[in-house]
């Protein structure tokens, strides 16, 4: 795909990975559009975008909601006449053990609400971004290709039932879409990433970051930087597609 002037949906793009994609799009002078819930991170992501010279709009949205992916999405096609590429990257973590055990006891464990957060936002929404960017690629007639952003996760990581649940299905789900879809020329990939430098893990203390790097063969965490270029380059090889590539620095969990 020649990414010039093609249209570029991610979601959670007001920061971190999210923007970081945006970011590597628009160099590739791909014209934006951002959801995410906060309008001021948005608004920097877009500027940041035209900074560059392409087009940049965000759409405030909850993923989890479906009128508004909806709407969202018929905004980006009304606003620039067609949509070429759908990031699902909107995501959220509620860690807990499945059950905590103290002195031999069940003393809690992880709760339904926890549970039900992460599997809103991680897996329903990607569904309702896929689904609705795939529609709307399919009247347009152009093709164009679905990401997920899933996760080392998605092999199994304690304490993150809900997570890895969600992530492995968003893998899956690529691998689905892109049996489906190829019909109609449209792609479907997914990426998964290991631990990346953005703002949740570059706040640790260093003795607890030296405890996540510890297992990376590569020793370090990833630069989003790196995701966002193997987001291109899945957009840019159009014999890609129904495959997960993992970005992890060797880690397997």
């Amino acid at each position: 795909m020649d990414l010039k002037k093609k249209v570029v949906v991610i979601t959670g793009g007001g920061r971190g990975l999210g923007r970081a994609m945006a970011l590597a799009f628009a160099a590739e002078g791909a014209d934006i559009a951002v959801l995410d819930l906060d309008a001021a991170e948005l608004a920097e992501t877009c500027a940041l975008c035209q900074a560059q010279g392409v087009r940049a709009s965000a759409y405030p949205a909850n993923v989890t909601n479906e009128a508004q992916v909806i709407a969202s999405l018929d905004g980006v096609v009304a606003d620039f006449g067609r949509l070429d590429v759908m990031i699902n990257n909107a995501g959220i973590t509620r860690d807990a053990l499945l059950v905590k055990v103290k002195d031999g006891e069940v003393v809690g464990g992880m709760t339904l609400a926890q549970w039900q957060a992460v599997i809103d936002v991680n897996l329903t929404g990607v569904f309702l971004g896929g689904r609705e960017a795939a529609a709307r690629m399919i009247r347009l007639g152009n093709g164009g290709l679905i990401i997920n952003i899933s996760s080392v996760s998605r092999e199994g990581n304690p304490g993150q039932t809900n997570y890895t649940a969600a992530k492995a299905g968003v893998a899956a789900m690529a691998v689905v879409w892109a049996k489906e879809l190829a019909r109609y020329g449209i792609r479907s990939a997914a990426i998964a990433p290991g631990f990346c430098s953005t703002e949740i893990l570059s706040s640790m203390k260093p003795e607890a970051l030296a405890k996540v790097t510890a297992p990376v063969p590569l020793k370090r965490l990833g630069e989003p930087a790196e995701i966002a270029s193997t987001a291109v380059f899945i957009a840019r090889n159009d014999f890609v597609t129904g495959r997960v590539i993992e970005v992890d620095g060797g880690l397997r969990l």
